[in-house]
């Protein structure tokens, strides 16, 4: 009856091992694709105002320049609103730019997430391959040692896993600033 308690608890730890690592990488995929999408529907809409307002000045500019190749003469309103319209432009243009940083930000998360699935899918490739060890006239001191070997090799995993998983997603490029998200 012992031998039976014993093998018991080892299958019930590595059963609650392989759930308990499972909820939780995937909860952290489920994570960083809900960051992702907000990331990118940020950027995105930071991106269409930018390139709408740039639409808007360039098109105020050319009614400018229209009006003096007909020969008018623009008002002192529309001449200052000329000559200010290039620091517009350029304005919009640094926040179109600001704006595509995000894309540095999704990548890292995105390739967070697919080493997350990965060490998964490695973790679960581990314990079907000590499966196979085990056949129908395994004792229970050998399932007890497989058992224990699996758990083992199932942490190592865990383990090596988070340490190459780090949590902050940086802003790596552009020259605008440093951003640290999550």
């Amino acid at each position: 009856m012992a031998r039976k308690k014993i093998l018991g608890s080892h299958v019930k730890r590595l059963l609650s091992g392989v759930s308990d690592h499972g909820k939780k990488h995937l909860t952290e995929v489920e994570t960083d694709l809900i960051q992702t999408e907000l990331l990118l529907e940020e950027a995105i809409e930071k991106l269409t105002g930018s390139f709408m307002a740039i639409h808007s000045a360039v098109g105020a500019q050319q009614d400018t320049i229209n009006l003096l190749l007909a020969g008018g003469t623009p008002s002192a309103e529309e001449s200052a609103r000329l000559g200010g319209m290039s620091g517009e432009i350029g304005a919009h243009v640094n926040t179109a730019i600001t704006s595509m940083q995000f894309q540095d930000m999704t990548s890292q998360l995105i390739d967070r997430t697919l080493k997350r699935v990965t060490g998964l899918r490695e973790f679960l490739g581990t314990l079907g391959a000590h499966s196979a060890d085990i056949g129908p006239e395994s004792g229970s001191e050998e399932i007890v040692e497989l058992l224990s070997k699996v758990s083992m090799a199932l942490a190592i995993q865990s383990i090596e896993l988070r340490s190459v998983l780090r949590k902050a997603v940086n802003q790596q490029h552009l020259e605008s600033g440093d951003i640290e998200l999550f």
